[in-house]
């Protein structure tokens, strides 16, 4: 076995590409050497268009065959495609728990509301633990073969609270569902105050692998059965539900490729968009005057994340209040966010737009002042990102 990674330029210098997302993949590669490199192996590290460099490598190696992790976003299928028809390839499950094909109405045809998708999945056998495999203790050795440096420039900037690397996401993980008062059965209540640490904080893991949606699957499940309450079980039932949303959206996104550039629906591609340049700005930049919009910009382009309840306060504000493109804000997304994901992004932005699969159009419209003053009752978010209101009361803070 030798374990490669290919760098791709045509990912790595797209448009849409975050810097703070790349900083934290390349310390993710580097974890990822060293945990080989402990267990006799190492990571080989190619640069340039992945055909080229696999066949490369298959003549240097002799190797008969390429194993790779199945992606579903139209660049990487149509990627995927062109190796397999000309070198060994075969593309494992693990994105997923469900691969795209896999839940499908009675018809044969893909699901597009979120709900009977969810009984669907659900229907579907669930991983059991058995399919969780332990790193193996040793590897086989590599052979002496030329690689580059992973490259250590952008460097993950010390505000992002992400350490990168699987051991860090394995803790995460287990702080997250193991625990005899574990933060799961409370998920429910918590996860949409901006104020408190509610969530799980994986996003940015599971984005890049270093947890698995199976590995995620199985903690929920095993996490429901042994909830000590009906409140608890709800919490980590919820937990499960974010997870077949995510699901979901890898589903649409395969089975309709289009919505990378346009509305899930086309009618709605002939909104007449605003578009104002100094709003779009002054909304990137956190200054648009609407205090938890404020704050929440403010974290995404420090840090590089983002609730999920501000994300979709945000959201709606950009598209709804400011009447400005989706794709406007899906972009920007893409290009801050830590755990930037092209089927969770744009499947959150449709949502929110009304442009997408849920049924709700123009008239969902988040109140960016009662959704501050419901998910941060004292103003602890608001004053910890906008000090300049640190000393407005509570009762005008969040207008």
């Amino acid at each position: 076995v030798i374990p490669v990674f290919v760098l791709d330029p045509a990912l790595l210098d797209a448009p849409h590409v975050g810097e703070k997302r790349v900083a934290f993949l390349f310390g993710s590669l580097s974890e990822l050497d060293a945990g080989l490199q402990a267990r006799g192996s190492r990571l080989v590290i190619r640069h340039g268009e992945p055909l080229a460099e696999l066949r490369a490598l298959l003549g240097e190696t002799g190797a008969t065959g390429i194993f790779a992790e199945e992606d579903f976003s139209p660049y990487a299928r149509q990627r995927d495609t062109g190796v397999a028809e000309v070198l060994p390839l075969h593309r494992t499950e693990g994105l997923t728990v469900h691969p795209p094909g896999t839940v499908l109405k009675a018809d044969g045809a893909p699901y597009t509301v979120f709900t009977p998708f969810g009984r669907a999945w659900r229907a579907v056998p669930p991983p059991s633990e058995r399919a969780l495999l332990d790193a193996p203790a040793s590897l086989p050795t590599v052979p002496d073969l030329p690689g580059l440096p992973i490259p250590d420039s952008p460097a993950l900037p010390a505000a992002v609270p992400f350490p990168p690397g699987e051991a860090e996401a394995q803790r995460r993980l287990g702080a997250f569902v193991h625990l005899d008062d574990a933060p799961i059965y409370r998920y429910a209540e918590a996860r949409d105050r901006l104020d408190q640490d509610g969530t799980s904080q994986l996003s940015p893991y599971l984005r890049l692998g270093m947890v698995s949606a199976r590995q995620a699957v199985v903690s929920a499940m095993r996490a429901i059965e042994a909830a000590p309450s009906p409140k608890a079980r709800k919490g980590a039932e919820t937990w499960l539900n974010e997870l077949i949303w995510r699901e979901f959206y890898v589903h649409i996104l395969y089975h309709f490729p289009h919505v990378r550039g346009s509305s899930f629906r086309p009618v709605y591609d002939n909104i007449p968009w605003e578009n104002d340049p100094d709003a779009f700005a002054a909304w990137c930049q956190g200054r648009t005057g609407y205090p938890v919009v404020d704050a929440a910009m403010r974290v995404l382009v420090e840090t590089g994340w983002m609730h999920n309840r501000a994300r979709m306060i945000v959201a709606s504000f950009l598209v709804k209040d400011l009447l400005i493109d989706w794709r406007w804000g899906e972009r920007f997304f893409s290009q801050h966010l830590v755990d930037g994901d092209p089927a969770a992004n744009n499947g959150g932005w449709q949502w929110t737009a009304g442009t997408g699969t849920d049924a709700a159009p123009y008239f969902r419209i988040f109140n960016p002042v009662l959704q501050g003053k419901k998910h941060d009752p004292d103003g602890i978010f608001v004053r910890r990102r906008l000090p300049e209101l640190a000393r407005i009361p509570d009762r005008y803070l969040h207008a």
